[in-house]
């Protein structure tokens, strides 16, 4: 519990008894003095407007926490990062790397139920460096350039129950990070328009993915993006899953995607991979899954629909496994420009097993795979598929066993 003294220092911020709104005084100092003066902040009710970054200097100011109670919020009138913790962990996620000071001053900082409002062109919202045991809960950030970010070192960080909404970039921005152990649980990250949750120049281990809403993070007039993008061609990304959520939206942007893995080359395709994404729905997109220099991927137990260039797309690849999955086009979900189809290209060592595809009539084949080599198909149950069911081309050292294929009615 914060003292009285912070919870005076941080009134004095706001006008008024009530704590209505004021968006014109800048309240930065009077908010920056009772962080530094006493670990945190409490926020009264109202909107406070700030100029400059609040910063949690964590070696300073020891454990921290900034609270709204889900009834302030900041208005950042500024550039930078409207909340910024500051750590020193240089270490990894094994107790016996972490400094004395990283434990005594630095660990779980906590930002939580915050609204952040951003009214700058370069202001995002929440920013972690060199954290320790970082949460980020309840929080509701708006209108900045990117939700959260995380840059630098950061090691077991959770972020549950936010919502990212309406940013002009990424929900959720992994850039030039070195992370281990990050949860993201619970979140509605919506409409950003450079991307739902990214991942880019990063080494990765550990990333878990689940129980959220993530929709329409494209942009019509901006570059492709995508509602989960992990780019590992600078970086790796490995080891985690996404699981239990709901992505979709975004068909009419070019090039939009769900879930998109790409990775370095064809040289080195090993950079991203070592993932379970499983019981999602994934619809209404140009592709649902983009698989792209990956290896060790399970694709299992989601249902797919209105991939209006692919069900699941995947190139220069290894060691994929499709397992039961449901592609059923319901006619109530009116989409007849869908191809929803399923290609591996250039891939290797994989398997499609147990697959249920049921689609509208199509020139295109429900399953093509070109010059792939030692792929194994079994149990595939692919239903109305118009002209061509299943297509391969250029294939060697392939095995196809049992299934059924019904033509179109």
């Amino acid at each position: 519990m914060m003292t009285r003294r912070a919870l005076l220092a941080a009134a004095a911020a706001f006008p008024g008894e009530g704590g209505q709104d004021d968006r014109k005084t800048d309240h930065t100092p009077a908010l920056q003095k009772a962080i530094d003066t006493e670990g945190g902040l409490r926020l009264r009710r109202g909107v406070s407007r700030i100029t400059k970054p609040l910063i949690l200097n964590l070696d300073h100011v020891g454990p921290a926490i900034i609270s709204g109670d889900g009834v302030g919020t900041l208005l950042m009138d500024g550039p930078g990062p409207a909340i910024r913790v500051i750590g020193t962990h240089t270490g990894t996620a094994d107790p016996n790397t972490v400094k004395p000071n990283v434990w005594m001053r630095q660990r779980a900082p906590i930002v939580d139920a915050v609204e952040i409002v951003v009214g700058h062109a370069e202001a995002n919202g929440i920013q972690l460096e060199g954290t320790m045991q970082p949460t980020i809960t309840r929080v509701v950030i708006r209108r900045a350039l990117h939700g959260i970010v995380l840059a630098g070192r950061n090691r077991n960080v959770i972020i549950s129950n936010c919502h990212l909404y309406e940013n002009r970039g990424a929900g959720l921005l992994l850039d030039r990070v070195n992370l281990h152990q990050i949860n993201i649980v619970g979140c509605h990250i919506s409409y950003n328009r450079g991307g739902g949750i990214v991942v880019r120049r990063s080494e990765v281990r550990n990333i878990q993915i689940g129980t959220c809403d993530i929709e329409a993070n494209q942009d019509l007039k901006g570059p492709p993006a995508a509602n989960v993008l992990f780019d590992a061609r600078e970086g790796s990304i490995r080891e985690g899953a996404i699981t239990g959520c709901t992505i979709q939206h975004g068909h009419e942007a070019p090039g939009s995607a769900n879930v998109r893995f790409l990775g370095r080359g064809a040289a080195d395709p090993n950079k991203v991979g070592q993932f379970v994404i499983s019981g999602n729905a994934l619809s209404d997109v140009a592709v649902n899954i983009h698989l792209r220099y990956a290896r060790g991927v399970v694709v299992t137990a989601n249902t797919f629909w209105k991939g209006y260039e692919h069900h699941l797309l995947v190139e220069g690849s290894s060691n994929i496994l499709v397992g039961q999955n449901n592609m059923d086009r319901n006619p109530d979900y009116k989409a007849d420009a869908a191809r929803d189809d399923v290609v591996f290209m250039d891939c290797s060592d994989s398997a499609i097993t147990g697959l249920h595809i049921n689609r509208g009539r199509d020139t295109r084949p429900a399953i093509f795979l070109r010059r792939c080599r030692r792929m194994h198909l079994a149990n595939v149950r692919i239903l109305d598929a118009g002209r061509r069911g299943l297509v391969i081309e250029d294939d060697s050292e392939g095995q196809i066993e049992g299934g059924n294929l019904q033509p179109g009615r």
